[in-house]
Protein backbone atom coordinates (compact mmCIF):
# COMPACT_ATOMS: atom_id res chain seq x y z
CA UNK A 1 0.00 0.00 0.00
CA UNK A 2 1.08 3.58 -0.62
CA UNK A 3 1.70 5.99 2.23
CA UNK A 4 -0.65 8.96 2.57
CA UNK A 5 0.76 12.36 3.49
CA UNK A 6 -1.61 14.88 5.08
CA UNK A 7 -0.77 18.58 4.86
CA UNK A 8 -2.27 19.69 8.17
CA UNK A 9 -2.34 22.57 10.60
CA UNK A 10 -5.27 24.36 8.88
CA UNK A 11 -6.54 24.10 11.65
CA UNK A 12 -5.01 21.22 13.56
CA UNK A 13 -8.36 19.59 14.35
CA UNK A 14 -9.33 19.49 10.67
CA UNK A 15 -6.45 17.12 9.94
CA UNK A 16 -7.33 15.06 13.02
CA UNK A 17 -10.90 14.84 11.71
CA UNK A 18 -9.63 13.61 8.34
CA UNK A 19 -7.41 11.00 9.99
CA UNK A 20 -10.29 9.73 12.12
CA UNK A 21 -12.53 9.42 9.06
CA UNK A 22 -9.79 7.56 7.18
CA UNK A 23 -9.71 4.97 9.96
CA UNK A 24 -13.51 4.82 10.17
CA UNK A 25 -13.81 4.20 6.43
CA UNK A 26 -11.11 1.52 6.27
CA UNK A 27 -12.07 -2.14 6.36
CA UNK A 28 -9.52 -3.46 8.84
CA UNK A 29 -9.35 -6.46 11.16
CA UNK A 30 -5.95 -5.51 12.54
CA UNK A 31 -3.65 -2.48 12.71
CA UNK A 32 -1.71 -3.59 9.66
CA UNK A 33 -4.81 -3.42 7.44
CA UNK A 34 -4.87 0.37 7.78
CA UNK A 35 -2.96 2.61 5.41
CA UNK A 36 0.28 4.25 6.54
CA UNK A 37 -0.33 7.97 7.22
CA UNK A 38 2.20 10.75 7.78
CA UNK A 39 0.80 14.03 9.12
CA UNK A 40 2.62 17.34 8.89
CA UNK A 41 0.60 19.63 11.18
CA UNK A 42 2.16 22.81 9.83
CA UNK A 43 0.61 25.62 11.86
CA UNK A 44 2.99 28.12 10.21
CA UNK A 45 0.84 28.12 7.04
CA UNK A 46 -0.67 31.64 6.83
CA UNK A 47 -4.44 32.06 6.84
CA UNK A 48 -5.84 31.11 3.43
CA UNK A 49 -8.92 33.32 3.54
CA UNK A 50 -6.89 36.37 4.51
CA UNK A 51 -4.53 35.73 1.60
CA UNK A 52 -7.34 35.30 -0.96
CA UNK A 53 -9.65 38.11 0.15
CA UNK A 54 -7.52 40.63 2.02
CA UNK A 55 -3.98 40.49 0.62
CA UNK A 56 -2.62 38.57 3.61
CA UNK A 57 0.61 36.58 3.73
CA UNK A 58 1.06 34.08 0.90
CA UNK A 59 0.49 30.51 2.19
CA UNK A 60 2.00 28.84 -0.88
CA UNK A 61 5.63 28.61 0.31
CA UNK A 62 4.59 26.79 3.50
CA UNK A 63 2.08 24.61 1.66
CA UNK A 64 4.77 23.60 -0.81
CA UNK A 65 7.29 23.03 1.99
CA UNK A 66 4.87 20.65 3.73
CA UNK A 67 4.18 18.81 0.49
CA UNK A 68 7.89 18.38 -0.18
CA UNK A 69 8.58 17.19 3.38
CA UNK A 70 5.87 14.57 3.11
CA UNK A 71 7.10 13.34 -0.27
CA UNK A 72 10.67 13.14 1.05
CA UNK A 73 9.37 11.14 4.03
CA UNK A 74 7.87 8.55 1.69
CA UNK A 75 4.33 9.72 0.99
CA UNK A 76 3.01 8.45 -2.35
CA UNK A 77 -0.28 10.38 -2.20
CA UNK A 78 -1.01 13.79 -0.60
CA UNK A 79 -4.22 15.27 0.82
CA UNK A 80 -5.39 18.42 2.62
CA UNK A 81 -8.44 18.67 4.85
CA UNK A 82 -8.72 22.47 4.54
CA UNK A 83 -11.30 23.42 1.93
CA UNK A 84 -9.95 26.91 1.23
CA UNK A 85 -6.38 25.65 0.73
CA UNK A 86 -7.51 24.01 -2.51
CA UNK A 87 -7.42 27.48 -4.07
CA UNK A 88 -3.63 26.90 -4.24
CA UNK A 89 -3.90 23.35 -5.60
CA UNK A 90 -1.85 23.92 -8.78
CA UNK A 91 1.05 25.46 -6.87
CA UNK A 92 1.20 22.59 -4.39
CA UNK A 93 0.91 19.93 -7.10
CA UNK A 94 3.71 21.56 -9.08
CA UNK A 95 6.07 21.25 -6.11
CA UNK A 96 5.91 17.43 -5.90
CA UNK A 97 5.93 14.41 -8.20
CA UNK A 98 3.21 12.45 -6.37
CA UNK A 99 -0.55 12.89 -6.86
CA UNK A 100 -2.40 15.41 -4.69
CA UNK A 101 -6.06 14.68 -4.01
CA UNK A 102 -8.56 17.50 -4.70
CA UNK A 103 -11.45 17.47 -2.21
CA UNK A 104 -13.91 19.73 -4.12
CA UNK A 105 -13.45 17.76 -7.36
CA UNK A 106 -13.86 14.47 -5.54
CA UNK A 107 -17.03 15.82 -3.94
CA UNK A 108 -18.41 16.86 -7.32
CA UNK A 109 -17.68 13.40 -8.71
CA UNK A 110 -19.34 11.73 -5.73
CA UNK A 111 -22.48 13.82 -6.15
CA UNK A 112 -22.64 13.00 -9.87
CA UNK A 113 -22.64 9.30 -9.04
CA UNK A 114 -25.53 9.73 -6.59
CA UNK A 115 -27.80 11.08 -9.31
CA UNK A 116 -28.45 14.37 -7.54
CA UNK A 117 -28.86 17.29 -9.92
CA UNK A 118 -28.83 20.22 -7.48
CA UNK A 119 -27.01 20.80 -4.19
CA UNK A 120 -26.22 23.79 -1.99
CA UNK A 121 -22.77 24.77 -0.72
CA UNK A 122 -22.46 25.77 2.93
CA UNK A 123 -19.02 27.19 3.63
CA UNK A 124 -17.08 30.17 4.95
CA UNK A 125 -16.90 33.42 3.02
CA UNK A 126 -13.34 32.55 2.03
CA UNK A 127 -14.26 29.19 0.52
CA UNK A 128 -17.30 30.62 -1.27
CA UNK A 129 -15.47 33.63 -2.69
CA UNK A 130 -12.42 31.59 -3.69
CA UNK A 131 -14.60 29.82 -6.27
CA UNK A 132 -13.01 26.41 -5.70
CA UNK A 133 -16.29 24.53 -5.45
CA UNK A 134 -17.87 26.47 -8.31
CA UNK A 135 -14.93 25.52 -10.54
CA UNK A 136 -15.06 21.88 -9.41
CA UNK A 137 -18.77 21.60 -10.23
CA UNK A 138 -18.60 23.42 -13.58
CA UNK A 139 -19.76 21.02 -16.29
CA UNK A 140 -20.47 18.25 -13.77
CA UNK A 141 -24.21 18.16 -14.38
CA UNK A 142 -24.90 19.15 -10.76
CA UNK A 143 -26.18 22.69 -10.19
CA UNK A 144 -24.43 24.29 -7.23
CA UNK A 145 -26.60 26.68 -5.23
CA UNK A 146 -25.32 29.33 -2.82
CA UNK A 147 -27.09 30.88 0.17
CA UNK A 148 -28.43 34.40 -0.29
CA UNK A 149 -26.82 37.26 1.65
CA UNK A 150 -28.78 36.62 4.84
CA UNK A 151 -28.21 32.89 4.46
CA UNK A 152 -24.45 33.29 4.14
CA UNK A 153 -24.42 35.45 7.27
CA UNK A 154 -26.35 32.69 9.04
CA UNK A 155 -23.79 30.09 7.94
CA UNK A 156 -20.91 32.22 9.22
CA UNK A 157 -22.74 32.84 12.50
CA UNK A 158 -23.38 29.11 12.89
CA UNK A 159 -19.68 28.35 12.40
CA UNK A 160 -18.12 31.14 14.47
CA UNK A 161 -20.74 32.09 17.08
CA UNK A 162 -22.13 28.56 17.45
CA UNK A 163 -19.60 25.75 17.00
CA UNK A 164 -16.32 27.63 17.44
CA UNK A 165 -17.73 29.47 20.48
CA UNK A 166 -18.92 26.17 21.96
CA UNK A 167 -22.52 27.33 22.42
CA UNK A 168 -24.70 24.33 23.12
CA UNK A 169 -27.87 26.43 22.93
CA UNK A 170 -27.13 28.55 19.85
CA UNK A 171 -30.23 30.14 18.25
CA UNK A 172 -30.66 28.28 14.95
CA UNK A 173 -33.69 30.16 13.61
CA UNK A 174 -31.69 32.04 10.95
CA UNK A 175 -29.80 29.01 9.65
CA UNK A 176 -32.98 26.91 9.57
CA UNK A 177 -34.69 29.60 7.50
CA UNK A 178 -31.68 29.71 5.15
CA UNK A 179 -31.71 25.93 4.73
CA UNK A 180 -35.45 26.00 4.00
CA UNK A 181 -34.95 28.62 1.28
CA UNK A 182 -32.25 26.50 -0.36
CA UNK A 183 -34.43 23.40 -0.24
CA UNK A 184 -37.30 25.38 -1.77
CA UNK A 185 -34.89 26.33 -4.58
CA UNK A 186 -34.35 22.64 -5.30
CA UNK A 187 -31.29 21.71 -3.23
CA UNK A 188 -31.36 17.95 -2.74
CA UNK A 189 -28.42 18.01 -0.33
CA UNK A 190 -26.17 20.38 1.58
CA UNK A 191 -22.42 20.22 0.95
CA UNK A 192 -20.75 20.87 4.30
CA UNK A 193 -17.75 22.77 2.99
CA UNK A 194 -16.29 23.62 6.40
CA UNK A 195 -15.02 21.17 9.00
CA UNK A 196 -17.22 22.74 11.72
CA UNK A 197 -20.44 22.14 9.80
CA UNK A 198 -20.85 18.35 10.27
CA UNK A 199 -20.54 19.01 14.01
CA UNK A 200 -23.03 21.89 13.76
CA UNK A 201 -25.66 19.74 12.05
CA UNK A 202 -25.21 17.10 14.74
CA UNK A 203 -25.09 19.51 17.71
CA UNK A 204 -28.16 21.48 16.72
CA UNK A 205 -30.19 18.80 14.97
CA UNK A 206 -30.35 20.70 11.69
CA UNK A 207 -32.50 19.18 8.94
CA UNK A 208 -31.61 17.99 5.45
CA UNK A 209 -29.43 15.51 3.61
CA UNK A 210 -25.75 16.36 3.98
CA UNK A 211 -22.56 15.58 2.09
CA UNK A 212 -19.31 15.76 4.08
CA UNK A 213 -16.37 16.49 1.74
CA UNK A 214 -13.91 15.32 4.39
CA UNK A 215 -15.51 11.88 4.37
CA UNK A 216 -15.40 11.86 0.55
CA UNK A 217 -11.70 12.77 0.72
CA UNK A 218 -11.02 10.14 3.38
CA UNK A 219 -12.54 7.37 1.26
CA UNK A 220 -10.64 8.55 -1.83
CA UNK A 221 -7.40 8.56 0.16
CA UNK A 222 -7.92 5.01 1.38
CA UNK A 223 -8.66 3.82 -2.15
CA UNK A 224 -5.72 5.74 -3.66
CA UNK A 225 -3.33 4.14 -1.16
CA UNK A 226 -4.61 0.61 -1.78
CA UNK A 227 -6.65 0.13 1.40
CA UNK A 228 -9.99 -1.63 1.60
CA UNK A 229 -13.05 0.57 2.03
CA UNK A 230 -15.98 -0.08 4.32
CA UNK A 231 -19.41 -0.31 2.70
CA UNK A 232 -20.98 3.06 2.00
Amino acid sequence: MKTLGIIGGMGPLAAADLLEKIVQNTQAKKDQDNIHVILDSNTHIPDRTAAILHGGSDPRPQLQASACRLEAAGAGVLARSCNTAHYFYKDVSAAVSVPVLHMPRLTAGWLCRTGLTRAALLATDGTVQSGIYQAAFAGSGVDLLMPDGAGQQAVMSLIYEGVKAGKAHFNTAAIRAALARLQAAGAGAFILGCTELPLAFSMYGLPGRTIDPTTVLARAAVAACGGLLTAG
